[in-house]
């Protein structure tokens, strides 16, 4: 079934699956607009039932979620940006630290002070 999110003022306010026929009756005198997306959709790609990228087409970047962005100019949704040091891949359409997090069996969360990854010891 298809996935609509209710944009309004740009941002995703609801997303509801339904059919397009549902729109055709459905009456909603609140502002906004019901725009597509794709629950396989994420970073730009599509995915499978499987979970695996499959080459499909991907909708709009990401899927839509409460509180995501959607840009008009560029037909896209993307999250809110979780840190103010870091910055949009305008090709997957999520939010990359400005330093790359360090690849190897260790855990890490985000230290924006420092803008750095700092290993979490558990």
């Amino acid at each position: 079934m298809p996935y609509f999110a209710k944009v309004t003022d740009g941002k995703v306010t609801q997303v509801i699956a339904a059919e397009q026929e549902f729109f055709n009756t459905y009456v909603d005198s609140t502002p906004g607009e019901w725009i597509k997306t794709s629950y396989n959709t994420r970073g730009g790609k599509h995915y499978g039932q499987d979970g695996n990228e499959d080459g499909g087409e991907a909708l709009r970047g990401n899927y839509a979620g409460i509180g995501y962005t959607y840009d008009r100019a560029n037909d896209v949704f993307y999250a809110a940006k979780p840190y103010a040091s870091w910055i949009l891949n305008n090709t997957s359409w999520t939010w990359k630290a400005p330093v790359d997090m360090p690849v190897d069996d260790k855990r890490y969360s985000w230290n924006e002070e420092t803008t750095s990854w700092v290993e979490v010891v558990l």
